[in-house]
């Protein structure tokens, strides 16, 4: 009884190295597998979330299934999971690493199919977050951008500032004299 509830220290030593691991194996592959905002999970993104986290529970904790085990396993995932943020909030290129980068969708009016094919962004869903925005088009955008977080974020041409430097504050220009 006193091993379901204590279990010996080279063992929970075992757990926090399992658990360190795993972690990393995960993070690697959620990383890999694109960006999705949680609120655009796909009934298939989340029954595979599900599946992975029951999938890697026995890889963390091994034979030990002692409620102390149990708590080492979640506490190194807890501390883990804070050094992470904590030295992305910190670090730019870790966080570029594990974050990875915003991506254009689309540029001057006009949607880069490689891009949103690299992103896994269908044009169905580029032009759902559109009208999401209010736009009706694609010409009407400068810029569209797959953010980090998995959202779609959205410049119109009315909204680039005439004054600015950009190409495509210059093209606004010359498109009004025309």
């Amino acid at each position: 009884m006193n091993g379901m509830l204590f279990p010996g220290g080279h063992v929970l030593l075992q757990i926090v190295l399992r658990t360190g691991v795993i972690y990393l194996l995960v993070l690697i592959g959620v990383r890999l597998s694109g960006k999705r905002e949680v609120g655009q999970m796909t009934p298939f993104d989340l029954t595979l979330l599900l599946l992975l986290s029951n999938s890697v529970q026995n890889a963390m904790t091994g034979p030990d299934t002692s409620l102390l085990g149990g708590g080492v396993a979640a506490g190194t995932l807890l501390i883990l999971n804070y050094l992470v943020a904590d030295v992305s909030g910190a670090n730019r290129r870790f966080r570029r690493l594990i974050q990875g980068q915003p991506t254009l969708l689309i540029h001057d009016g006009k949607s880069i199919e490689s891009h949103m094919a690299k992103e896994h962004v269908s044009m169905d869903e580029l032009q759902r977050a559109l009208r999401e925005h209010g736009i009706n088009s694609c010409d009407q955008v400068a810029l569209a951008v797959l953010e980090v977080d998995g959202s779609i974020s959205c410049l119109k041409y009315d909204e680039i500032n005439p004054g600015a430097s950009t190409h495509l504050a210059r093209r606004k220009g010359i498109q009004r004299k025309q």
